[in-house]
């Protein structure tokens, strides 16, 4: 039965976008997301849905889309030439089969991102496209959320819809995407209008959310903490009330105190033992040998480079004997290890030039987010009142997404890339909803010299 639904959501939005060809955009958000093929036994790994949600998706746009608006921005350009660039390294890759594998997927999500914002011109679109990215992703987050807070989970046994490691379904990625996504969440539960925010919908929101806040407990992912701990400073920027922000914060916490394993303190325990904590401990040998390994091949080393690496190092073990601790330390090598950073992960497979644009990419994205919050914020118009909210709050997001990024992998995570492609898409509509209202207040002026000019009396 899970199988049949899942085929006939995918199908029934294929039908839609024959009516609508955008439905075809949002529906390989969905299957990207979701991955229902991975999901489903029979009907869904049939069909190649991805590979067809994203051809029509294309077909859809260069079909009933306008293109006399269409602008090619600069952050586009960035991931355009991100995309030739990982295809130049794909051609010296050390570990060509490896890196043929992680370029089969990367490629698409790229290509994507660059896409997406040329279809999201209305607030409608953009609002749609925000909304089926939340959604799809809050389906994996509310099933970990109910399993956590029924005593499931723990370090990789909490397991989702799919027994697949990789993409959001990977523990520590869900939980940086669960609470970069709390952000836009809020702004559905005050500006959206596709369910407008009634009580319903505020109530949803606020359990959503709270299935965010578990996802880092169920998985007992270490970044996840510290990505909740960053968004509770960031969001004291835009709270009216900090006093009973931080009031209401600190009681929260000490109400979940009493259900969290005792598990998860221990695996949180190791954020203050780096030196003692292997994993944290092959981290910083594999980051000073990213370094070396980019001095001597700056251009880098193409997809999955991390395999060539090799190092020993000493780790201090402590066991109890008789009562007594004891401490020893312990020469451990080991080989093949990932770069479990994406500033890293993007030195050693493009190199400084790779770095460079990836950087680039989301130090523009932060500025741009910010000129619009604070271009936007105090606008009475109320169609004119929802740009500055979401821009803070996609900001947010790209704030958490990097501060997840220092510890993970996950440099071309699709959602993150989806998010981007939201950015692009906002910061364009405002550029034009801004340059045709200087227009429009040029043109009044002219009018009005105009008239003023023919108002005057004739000289004798």
């Amino acid at each position: 039965m899970l199988d049949a639904a899942l085929f006939l959501t995918v199908m029934g939005m294929f039908a839609l976008g024959l009516k609508r060809p955008f439905v075809w955009v949002l529906a390989y958000l969905y299957i990207d997301i979701l991955a229902p093929q991975k999901i489903g036994w029979t009907l869904t790994p049939l069909l190649p849905i991805s590979l067809i949600a994203f051809l029509l998706a294309f077909a859809g746009w260069a079909v009933a889309d306008p293109k006399a608006e269409t602008r090619f921005t600069l952050r586009q350009g960035i991931l355009l030439v991100l995309l030739l660039y990982c295809f130049m390294t794909l051609q010296w890759a050390e570990f060509p089969e490896n890196a043929q594998g992680k370029w089969d997927w990367v490629w698409k999500a790229l290509v994507f991102a660059i896409f997406l914002p040329f279809t999201l011109f209305t607030r409608l679109r953009i609002e749609a496209a925000a909304l089926v990215l939340v959604l799809t992703a809050g389906a994996i987050i509310i099933s970990a959320g109910m399993k956590t807070a029924l005593g499931g989970g723990g370090y990789d046994s909490l397991y989702f819809f799919v027994n697949d490691n990789s993409n959001i379904y990977e523990s520590s990625t869900l939980a940086t995407v669960s609470i970069a996504l709390i952000p836009i969440i809020l702004w559905f539960a005050k500006h959206g209008t596709i369910f407008p925010p009634d009580w319903r919908v505020k109530t949803f929101a606020g359990l959503l959310i709270f299935a965010c806040l578990l996802v880092p407990v169920g998985t007992e992912a270490r970044t996840g903490l510290v990505c909740i701990a960053v968004l509770g400073l960031l969001m004291l920027r835009d709270v009216k009330n900090r006093i009973m922000y931080l009031m209401a914060a600190g009681a929260l916490g000490v109400m979940a105190l009493p259900f969290i394993p005792a598990s998860y303190y221990e695996r949180m325990a190791t954020l203050g033992s780096l030196q003692s904590d292997q994993s944290a401990s092959t981290r910083v040998q594999v980051w000073m040998w990213t370094l070396d390994y980019a001095t001597e091949n700056p251009l880098g080393g193409g997809f999955d480079a991390y395999r060539a690496n090799e190092f020993t190092y000493d780790l201090p073990v402590t066991r109890d004997e008789g009562g007594a601790l004891v401490t020893e330390i312990k020469e451990v090598t080991d080989e093949s290890r990932a770069f479990h950073s994406s500033f890293f992960e993007m030195l050693g497979e493009q190199g400084w030039p790779g770095l460079f644009l990836w950087v680039s990419l989301h130090a523009l994205g932060l500025l741009q987010m910010e000129r619009i919050r604070r271009r936007w914020r105090n606008r009475d118009i109320p169609t004119e009142q929802w740009q500055g909210p979401l821009a803070s709050a996609l900001q947010f997001s790209n704030i958490i997404y990097l501060v997840g990024a220092t510890f993970q992998g996950i440099a071309y995570q699709p959602v993150f890339l989806m998010l981007i492609g939201l950015q692009i898409a906002l910061s364009t509509y405002c550029r034009k909803r801004d340059s045709a209202k200087a227009e429009a207040e040029r043109k009044a002026l002219r009018e009005a010299r105009r008239t003023a000019a023919s108002a005057k009396p004739a000289m004798p």
